[in-house]
């Protein structure tokens, strides 16, 4: 049974899209209304990253530092070190990408409460390519200590993760994606920094997703309740720190795991998945993301299909792992 708090017109052909960017905008304004300490930098990309919002009503308190995403994490860092609450923004590609030494040293290891926003992730950048599609970024961060890492699942996830992150007092990484995608939550749906929630009840197997894989994930589980199998489906946008009580319950419960993420298939969200289970709870566990592969110019959605992260490809991905399942548990 799907999540009553989800938005009713989910599968809708008029379906609402926004972009996770314009949810972390508003959220942004509100988050420096609600607290003076709020700053926002950028390297820049202030118009891309959208907070020229906040740049407009709040000027005294927002820095653009110039194409120089190394500057850009050491200012943060160091307006962090005298009370401010510095959110930086750039493309995912650059930060972390370009500056994750900065970001290692003088963020993390000192512990100071910067807000890291790397927007365009994934693949859905489309004719800017491989070089601007950022597909290692959450293996990039979650790797380093005091890092919470979130990938929202749509636009208003991003918004609410972007108030929560604000009032958090660690370094945290959020990631957005360029093009619009589906809204599937509501005001009213809960999300909590470090809890997943569970979109989709069900009890053969879990589909553990992110981002707009989420999605791609209700697609197939709804496709497979006509041939009877109840699919249950996490959205699990806190990579880092990891759910692992919902987690858990879940491995308990449906005995398999496949975990989708537009991302590289090795060291993010499913790598987090599988090591917590494989020292707690050994079970099947299909990771389907990009495989070991750079991106490419192409649409969004042909770019998704190219590389195996639709709902087509997590239906054989579930049925996999109900083979696996059925072997595991039956010697």
């Amino acid at each position: 049974m799907i999540n009553t708090k989800l938005n009713p017109k989910l599968f809708d052909e008029d379906m609402e899209m926004v972009s996770m960017r314009e949810g972390f905008g508003e959220g942004l304004v509100m988050a420096g209304e609600e607290n003076p300490q709020v700053v926002v930098l950028t390297a820049d990309l202030e118009e891309s990253t959208k907070v020229e919002a906040f740049a407009q009503k709040f000027p005294q308190r927002f820095v653009e530092v110039g194409v120089a995403e190394q500057n850009l994490a050491a200012v943060a860092s160091g307006l962090a070190a005298v009370g401010k609450i510095p959110f930086m923004t750039s493309y995912a590609v650059f930060s972390p990408g370009r500056n994750w030494e900065q970001i290692r040293t003088t963020i993390c290891y000192n512990n100071q409460s910067v807000k890291i926003i790397g927007s365009h992730a994934g693949l859905n950048v489309g004719a800017d390519g491989a070089t601007h599609q950022a597909l290692e970024d959450v293996a990039l961060m979650r790797v380093l200590p005091n890092m919470v890492v979130i990938s929202p699942c749509d636009s208003l996830e991003a918004k609410k993760a972007t108030l929560e992150i604000a009032k958090l007092k660690r370094p945290c990484y959020l990631r957005l994606l360029r093009d619009k995608t589906v809204v599937m939550t509501t005001k009213d749906t809960p999300f909590k920094i470090g809890q997943a929630e569970v979109f989709q009840e069900g009890q053969d197997v879990t589909v553990i997703a992110c981002g707009q894989m989420v999605y791609q994930a209700l697609l197939a589980a709804r496709q497979l309740q006509e041939s009877n199998i109840s699919v249950r489906v996490i959205n699990c946008s806190t990579i880092k720190p990891l759910d692992k009580k919902a987690i858990l319950k879940a491995a308990e419960e449906t005995g398999g795991i496949v975990t989708v993420e537009e991302h590289q298939a090795a060291g993010g969200l499913g790598s987090a998945v599988a090591e917590f289970l494989s020292g707690q709870y050994p079970i099947p566990v299909k990771i389907i993301g990009v495989e070991d592969k750079f991106g490419q110019s192409g649409e969004g959605a042909e770019l998704l299909e190219k590389y195996g992260l639709t709902g087509k490809e997590i239906i054989k991905g579930i049925l996999t792992v109900l083979r696996m399942k059925g072997k595991h548990f039956n010697g």
